[in-house]
Formats: C-alpha cells, sequence, structure tokens
C-alpha cells in the first residue's frame, strides 16, 4: 500500500510560498504607510497593493496594526543581530561602542526599509500600537539598549570608564546616534564639505571621552 506521508519537498514549497505571500503583504503595507501614514491606511488597500483578497491577507495579519507591527519587529530583529555581532567582535569596550555605531550606520543603509519603518513610529506623535504589541516591540528595543550598556560596564569593570548608570548612558548614545543618521541626507546642505561617516565616529569618540575614569 502507497504511503500517505507527505515528502519533504512539497512541505518546503508551500513554507517557501507562505513565507513569499507574507513577504508580499509586508511590502505593499511598507509602501502605503509611507505614502499615506498608518491611520489613513486600510486592511483593503494594502489588499489591493499586494493584489490579493482580503481574505488572504487575514490568513496571515489579524489586523492593519499586526502587520505594521511585524514591519517594525522584523527590522529590530535584524538590527538587534547586528549590534550583537559588532558588540562580540571587539573585546576592548571602547571599540565594542564604536563597532555597535558603524553597525547601526550600515544598518540604516543596507536596511534602509527597516530603517526608516524604525524611525517612523519612533518619531509618531503618539502611540500607535496597543499596549500588548508595544510591550512587545519594546522589548526588542530593550534588548538592543542592554547590548550597549553590557559593554559600558564592561569598560567601568575594568577601569576604562568611570562609574555611571549603565541603561541611561546607554539611551544617551543611542539617541546620539540616531540623531545623527538622517543628517547624512543632508550632505549637499548642512554637511556639504563633511564626511556624515567621519562626523558619527568624530560624535563617538568624544562620546567615549565622556566616559573615560578620572573625569569629573
Amino acid at each position: 500500500m502507497p504511503s500517505t506521508r507527505e515528502t519533504p519537498g512539497p512541505r518546503r514549497r508551500r513554507r517557501r510560498e507562505r513565507e513569499e505571500r507574507r513577504q508580499q503583504i509586508l511590502d505593499a503595507a511598507r509602501q502605503l504607510l509611507f505614502r499615506k501614514g498608518l491611520k489613513a491606511v486600510s486592511v483593503s488597500q494594502i489588499a489591493r497593493q499586494a493584489e490579493l483578497g482580503v481574505g488572504t491577507l487575514y490568513f496571515y495579519f489579524r489586523s492593519k496594526e499586526d502587520i505594521f507591527a511585524s514591519l517594525q519587529d522584523e527590522g529590530l530583529r535584524l538590527l538587534h543581530a547586528d549590534i550583537a555581532a559588532a558588540a562580540a567582535a571587539a573585546e576592548d569596550p571602547r571599540d565594542q561602542l564604536r563597532g555597535m555605531a558603524r553597525a547601526y550606520l550600515e544598518f540604516s543603509q543596507r536596511q534602509a526599509n527597516y530603517f526608516e519603518i524604525i524611525n517612523y513610529f519612533l518619531s509618531a506623535p503618539e502611540v500607535l500600537f496597543t499596549p500588548t504589541v508595544k510591550r512587545h516591540i519594546d522589548n526588542h528595543g530593550r534588548k538592543i539598549l542592554q547590548q550597549v550598556a553590557g559593554a559600558i560596564e564592561g569598560g567601568a569593570a575594568a577601569g576604562l570608564f568611570r562609574e555611571l548608570p549603565a541603561y541611561r548612558t546607554a539611551i544617551v548614545f543611542w539617541g546620539l546616534l540616531h540623531g545623527l543618521l538622517p543628517f547624512r541626507k543632508m550632505r549637499d546642505t548642512l554637511l556639504r564639505g563633511e564626511d556624515h561617516q567621519e562626523l558619527l565616529e568624530h560624535a563617538v569618540d568624544r562620546f567615549l571621552d565622556s566616559l573615560q575614569a578620572g573625569r569629573p
């Protein structure tokens, strides 16, 4: 009697097709988000942009907010992986912080769509997700800050940095990086004659100077 068990090939193909369909929806949502803003976008508009039926879209996502939260979630997961790899690539806490700064700059260039998604929700004047979804997304951001805080704590333990509240200092460091990254768009105006990457590295070095042990 022939076996009724499904072979791995069709299963893999269906998984790949589901992931491609899911990405199709996220790509459509991303385009509409930047064009119209979250409140002006509807599930039916996303479905039309993705050339899918509304029922198909609901098979993959529970709501419009779920779709946009998935975009934010994916971006933060990728960024956290890059930051963790940069921290693991150096032993000196100062080089870890420099590496994490470079990783964020490179992420903003290599993963420009995800960077714009993260920036969009960070700069929104109001909270756009339910408390449960926001806690889930914030947890990814917290992991990134904890990675930075770990380098700061390591520097203090080695006598390189003075004792400071590590997590709060990590927030300041990340705010410095995030604030400088959009200046890349001003290379022909405000930054004419300046190299954006060199400016970012200069800012990081001055930040590290402020952490040095022995400073008041």
